[in-house]
């Protein structure tokens, strides 16, 4: 049985939280938040505390919290020679206090407090600076569901960036593209076999072979009546962006 000391009330922590409770060797010890109430609701499942001096020993302590919030956080752990992972995709693993051991355990998706989410389907990017840790960060990972794969601090830094522009700016893209909808009352429920149909493609060819559109083809007259249809002029300047991206990557000038 892992037991694990759970620190930090947002998306990520809530999602795994419930993930460590299902999972029959996985023991969530105690939860902590600097804010009780945030957690006050899971009073009568775990134990629940917002003083860090209260924090009882366990296996592994991960820290779920803002990506600015884990240096000091990490420094501020009253006790040393423990295993403390932090969840971020962008914050260097030397940027936590080295008077304990170290790790990293990122899991690589998009969290939303409501929304259902299947782990199996989610891979656990795992980083550590003392090998003897690494089996105890890939045995939480496979207790949950997930696939475990290590990676060093540059790997998961720029697949950070990469999961920025595949996920918050395509969520930013579908706001865009319902934003636009709205002008002529067009249901946005209508735009989501071809939203699935563009992520499912790209599991099996390659983006850059999935391409469709009239960037790709260079159709100038679609480009520029579209042009004239978007209202807003930072929805233009995107348009005119990506549309250039496009143009380029497919040999148009």
């Amino acid at each position: 049985m892992i037991s694990v000391v759970l620190i930090g009330a947002g998306n990520v922590a809530t999602h795994l939280y419930k993930a460590f409770s299902k999972a029959e060797n996985v023991s969530v010890t105690q939860w902590y938040n600097r804010t009780r109430s945030s957690i006050s609701s899971y009073v009568n499942e775990v134990d629940i505390t917002d003083s860090l001096k209260d924090l009882k020993k366990a296996d592994i302590y991960i820290i779920a919290v803002s990506d600015d919030s884990i240096a000091q956080l990490s420094e501020d752990l009253p006790f040393s020679n423990r295993l403390v992972a932090h969840t971020s995709g962008s914050v260097s693993i030397h940027d936590m206090n080295k008077k304990n051991k170290l790790g990293v355990f990122y899991p690589l998706q998009t969290f939303s407090k409501n929304t259902e989410l299947d782990f199996s389907e989610v891979p656990i990017c795992i980083e550590i600076i003392e090998k003897k840790n690494l089996k105890l960060l890939k045995d939480l990972a496979e207790a949950i569901g997930c696939k475990a794969y290590k990676v060093y601090t540059e790997q998961r830094q720029t697949m950070h960036l990469a999961a920025v522009f595949v996920n918050n700016f395509t969520n930013q893209m579908y706001r865009i593209a319902h934003e636009i909808g709205e002008t002529e009352n067009v249901d946005f429920n209508l735009l989501k076999p071809l939203l699935l149909e563009t992520a499912r493609k790209v599991q099996h060819i390659s983006p850059y072979m999935a391409q469709t559109g009239p960037a790709k083809r260079n159709d100038k007259k679609t480009i520029k009546r579209h042009l004239k249809q978007i209202e807003k002029d930072e929805h233009k300047k995107i348009y005119e962006l990506l549309t250039n991206s496009i143009k380029k990557t497919h040999g148009h000038r």
